[in-house]
């Protein structure tokens, strides 16, 4: 098995200088945060949002003490359509428009089928599948009015790849991948592009305390890298995604993996 070690981090290049963006899930340590912070280091002016209103003060703290002025937080439960519209009105007051979202937000956990009950299943697809549409319905209504925009899904590989114990998670985020396609054909007359990527393994610390260590053992073994993926190179794909740089692209998901064939 090959064992590659992480590459040496990317500094920002501006690639997102005086855009608007509101990024979904963004507190702590996993995906949502390092795109934050990707984010910021391009130049581009953030809100973050996230269930958690301690870890996200937290994390609003940290970032300020870099990009003080560029970041400001908002608590959003985006399975609440009330606290969703709160977000996206909040990120139009403050700076005018929205340029870019990222829907990060996504809930997990692992349970065989015929054990599941009717409320896992239903709380995983409201998270991850539901607030999805919620935040892109809420954002595309504002990007429709200011003339274009950007959003960038959070998909898995497990939309595409049978895992067992995840029926409930691979459903919503096969969901994620079909809406982000429909959404980036109904979204092209308003100037906007709907992408998505679909990750296999960014580890992070939440990650590690819901998965065994054999089965996180066993995902990094399928990795042809031998080893799992930092969450900021995640979200330097974001970046891409968000950016001039994909500007004839909308409607892909992009596969965020070095799982073997």
């Amino acid at each position: 098995m090959t064992n590659v070690e992480a590459p040496t981090y990317v500094p920002g290049h501006g690639l997102l200088r005086e855009r608007t963006a509101v990024i979904t899930a963004a507190a702590g340590a996993g995906i949502g945060g390092a795109t934050a912070r990707r984010f910021l280091e391009e130049g581009a002016r953030v809100l973050i949002s996230d269930a958690h209103a301690r870890r996200l003060k937290e994390h609003e703290a940290e970032l300020a003490r870099e990009f003080a002025g560029a970041v400001r937080s908002v608590v959003c439960d985006v399975t609440d359509e009330t606290q969703v519209q709160a977000l996206f009105d909040t990120a139009v007051r403050e700076h005018g428009r929205l340029d870019i979202l990222v829907n990060n937000a996504g809930l997990g956990g692992t349970s065989p089928l015929v054990d599941m009950t009717d409320e896992q299943w239903s709380k995983v697809l409201d998270v991850t599948l539901n607030g999805t549409f919620r935040c892109t319905r809420a954002a595309l209504r504002r990007m429709r009015d200011t003339g274009g925009g950007v959003i960038v899904n959070n998909a898995s590989v497990v939309g595409w790849r049978a895992q067992a114990g995840q029926a409930h998670y691979a459903a919503a985020k096969a969901g994620v991948m079909a809406l982000t396609r429909c959404a980036a054909i109904e979204a092209a007359e308003y100037g906007v592009r709907v992408n998505a990527v679909s990750p296999s393994l960014a580890m992070h610390p939440h990650l590690a305390k819901v998965t065994t260590p054999e089965l996180l053992a066993e995902l990094t073994a399928r990795e042809a890298f031998g080893r799992y993926a930092e969450p900021w190179e995640v979200a330097n794909v974001i970046v891409f995604l968000a950016s001039g740089y994909s500007s004839y692209m909308t409607g892909e998901i992009v596969s965020v993996s070095s799982q073997h064939a």
